[in-house]
């Protein structure tokens, strides 16, 4: 007969069991949180508000946002939680449903880098007929196509994973709960988990990866073939804020799960990376380095300002 699972909740054991650098460590990460908010709500509405933006690229940038809001959201409160609590628990339920979004989130933006890679591809390629390729029926069904797959990958991995049993261990050496860390625990067979997390990250996370690339070499060779050099340096200025947003977010993310110590500090370094720092920057980023972005935000300062006069 097969074992039933015998532990009701996990213990995180998250970034530090000292009590002297919990609260300062909370005070961090809730002003990180707070600052992931307020960035990418207002990246939000400036792209919704502003005329000027309403564009395809704007479109997805305000996608991203929302997706760097859910995936923040769906970790850095409970490990605020976790900061200030004794126990530091999460329930078995609770784990699996923290695994599943952080899944389907982290998959989503993957989608979407890789989407916003095309759309600069037929920006800079076919500038005339950008509005034209890149209509609004399109747009929205690459978005939603984004979600719908990621949701589709995310329940996949956790219906699997639905039938691995934990009878003894509780310990989780990390700060949210992902797949990875849950199979040490496990006594059960994990196969058929990791052969489908596997086939799924190869699948999604490396495809999306080779698009973003296809992607810009096909940039890379149609900027190379533009005979001006100003007219160089503007085509690759679209594409500089997309590239630091893919560096960081692939980055972090490879090197996390290339990890060979699960629950070493470097893990938890990179995981911090891509889940908490990544949302914040991402906003900074487009809004420092786009310059429609900063004039968008300053007609709707000078709008509001005027408004409270």
């Amino acid at each position: 007969m097969r074992n039933r699972s015998t532990v009701l909740e996990f213990i995180l054991l998250g970034l530090s069991c000292e009590a002297q650098t919990q609260v300062p460590l909370f005070v961090l990460f809730l002003v990180i949180y707070l600052l992931t908010l307020m960035g990418n709500l207002m990246l939000l509405l400036v792209v919704k508000m502003d005329a000027h933006l309403h564009t395809p690229m704007y479109f997805f940038l305000g996608q991203l946002s929302l997706l760097d809001l859910c995936h923040s959201s769906v970790t850095v409160p409970k490990l605020l939680e976790n900061l200030l609590s004794v126990k530091k628990s999460i329930s078995v339920e609770g784990c699996l449903a923290q695994v599943f979004f952080v899944f389907a989130t982290g998959g989503t933006e993957s989608c979407l880098l890789a989407v916003m890679a095309y759309d600069r591809f037929v920006a800079i390629s076919s500038p005339l007929l950008y509005g034209q390729v890149m209509n609004r029926q399109l747009c929205a069904g690459l978005v939603w196509g984004s979600w719908g797959l990621a949701f589709l990958d995310a329940l996949i991995n956790i219906l699997v994973a639905l039938n691995l049993d934990f009878c003894e261990a509780q310990d989780i050496h990390h700060f949210i709960c992902e797949l990875p860390s849950l199979y040490p625990l496990s006594c059960s067979d994990v196969s058929a988990s990791v052969t489908t997390l596997l086939c799924s990250s190869f699948i999604h996370f490396f495809g999306n990866f080779l698009l973003i690339v296809f992607s810009y070499i096909r940039i890379l060779l149609t900027i190379l073939g533009i005979s001006s050099t100003s007219g160089r340096s503007k085509a690759f200025s679209t594409c500089s804020s997309h590239l630091m947003a893919v560096s960081f977010f692939y980055g972090s993310g490879l090197l996390r799960y290339l990890m060979p110590n699960p629950g070493s500090i470097q893990e938890l370094i990179f995981s911090l990376q891509y889940s908490v720092i990544t949302p914040m920057l991402n906003p900074l980023i487009y809004s420092l380095k786009n310059k429609e972005v900063k004039a968008a935000v300053r007609r709707m300062l000078r709008k509001y300002l005027w408004q409270f006069r």
